[in-house]
Order: structure tokens, then sequence, then C-alpha cells
């Protein structure tokens, strides 16, 4: 899913922001998921709380906010900043790390180790660009146009050229383009594209580059675009997967493995008494899922969180 985060109109976006920020930082420098996810949560419950949030107490009745993101509130409603982000901010490596990996194929490891090589900005990566792949080059090529969001109304006309074109190679193409972008966000990090047909039986991804024809004095950003092959056996656990979000799938896969089945972008496998999981189950599409699972089928839209 993307790097770059979507516009905010809440009236609580310093909490939101802060959250974020924590989360980030717990992910790509501590390599610390749980707290990831914690702080992803919380952050995703306030951004869709009506009214201004005016103490740690009231955001603490909200799932997904416990004791200590509640103290954090606190501290920041009473001081407007966090003793604990102060820090982060100015402490060297951790800064440089969350930064790189802001460039497109750039992870946490990766940014790590160019920071412990002393690659730390983008004018550091230029001038080291034999140390990156492919991916990443482009990441860094384009990493100004790629911070920018892309308006739904681009994401649109994007989606149309690209399944018209995959109409045109073959007509038994499947495609969806996933990611926010389904689930009816205003505006998107990436065209992220699932693809399949029914002759294919092996996965690869490519990344590349568009850009939207240029219309009168209007010149288009170039933009990122992924696109996975997936076996079609596997497309609709992957189309449920890349469609998001991440709050969600944990939760789908958590209510999976409660119902006695193992979940991934790639299967769904029913778990024996053994707790070892049996062989793939037949998926024609995401409603499958859910069925098999026992739980209420949510469109696209009702998945972000």
């Amino acid at each position: 899913m993307s790097k770059r985060k979507a516009p905010q109109e809440s009236p609580n976006d310093g909490i939101t922001d802060f959250l974020t920020e924590l989360a980030n930082f717990e992910r790509n420098v501590n390599r610390a998921i749980h707290k990831y996810n914690a702080y992803r949560k919380a952050a995703s419950v306030i951004a869709k709380y009506p009214t201004k949030i005016k103490s740690g107490t009231e955001a603490k009745k909200l799932d997904g906010v416990g004791a200590k993101i509640a103290e954090k509130i606190d501290e920041f409603l009473a001081t407007g900043k966090l003793r604990k982000l102060e820090r982060i901010r100015q402490d060297d490596t951790s800064s440089s790390i969350n930064f790189l990996t802001r460039v497109s194929g750039i992870g946490p490891a990766a940014a790590r180790k160019l920071v412990e090589e002393g690659v730390k900005t983008l004018d550091d990566l230029r001038s080291n660009e034999h140390k990156l792949n492919h991916h990443q080059k482009i990441g860094l090529k384009y990493f100004e146009d790629f911070e920018k969001r892309i308006p739904r109304k681009e994401m649109l006309q994007m989606q149309e050229l690209v399944l018209e074109k995959m109409n045109t190679l073959d007509s038994e193409y499947i495609a969806t383009v996933c990611g926010s972008f389904r689930r009816g966000a205003e505006s998107s990090g990436d065209l992220d594209i699932l693809l399949t047909h029914p002759d294919f039986t092996s996965e690869t991804a490519k990344q590349g580059v568009c850009r939207m024809p240029d219309e009168g004095d209007e010149e288009y950003p170039y933009r990122r675009i992924d696109i996975r092959l997936i076996p079609k056996d596997q497309y609709y656990c992957g189309v449920l997967y890349f469609t998001g979000s991440d709050i969600f799938n944990k939760n789908m896969r958590t209510h999976a493995l409660e119902k006695g089945f193992t979940l991934n972008e790639y299967t769904l496998r029913p778990l024996g008494v053994t707790g070892i999981a049996g062989e793939p189950l037949p998926v024609d599409s995401e409603k499958d899922v859910f069925d098999y699972i026992q739980w209420k089928y949510r469109e696209p839209k009702d998945r972000s969180e």
C-alpha cells in the first residue's frame, strides 16, 4: 500500500498526524510491527471521530485507543508536541531511515543499510546510485512526482486507459485497480493493478512509471504504476489483500483463524485439528472468502478499518 498519507479532513488532524509519524517510526526504525499496527489503528479510529477530542480519557473510549496512547494524546493537547517525537526527529539515524523509506523501492532494511553506509539524503542517493536496484532507481528519479497524491479523477482516466489496453492485448485478461482507489478514496499514492489470465500459473510483479497525456496547459506529473500478474486460482485472495486497508486485512485474518482457516494474499486454507493448513480452497470471487469464514460481505468502500 502507499507511503504518502492522504489529506485529512478531521478535527483531530494533529493527533492523527503524530500517531502516523510514530507508526512509521516503529515500522521503519524499530521494526516493531505490533506497535505500528496499534498506532495505525488508533489513527484510523480517531480520524473518523466527528468532534474535536478534548482529552485522552475521551479518546480512550474509542476502540483501539489504549492507556499509553491516551497519555500521549493528553501530552499533545497540553503542550502541542510530544517529547518522544522530538527525540526521534533529533536522532539523525532514525530521521534518515524514515526519510529514505519514502523513496519507492527502499524498505526499512535497505534504508538502515544505506544510512549505515553514510547515505542519508536524496543527494547522497544520487551519488550512490550504483547501490540501488532498478525499482529504487525509478523511485529516486521520480521522487518529487511520486510524493504527490493522484486525484481520483486522474485515477479513473488512468484506469480506463490501462483496462482498454489490456482488453486490446487479450480479452481474457482480468484486471482490477486495488488499493485506496478501490475503497473510494479521493486521492491515491499510486496505480496498483492486479492482473490475471486463465492461462497464467506463476506470479510476477512489475513496477513502472506512467503519465497522462498533457491537456492544453495542464502538464501531468509522472505517476507510479505497479502491475502484479497473479495465477487465476490466487487472484481473488490477492484482490482482497491489495484492496486493503491493512487494518481491515489484519481483522479479517484474525476472524478467519477464529473460524478455523488461515488467510493470506495467496490462498484460504482450512486448519485441521493439528493446526496444519490443508489444501487451498477454491475461490472464484472475494465474496467466496467472506462466505467460507462466515463474515458478512463488506464492499470495498467499507474496508478502511
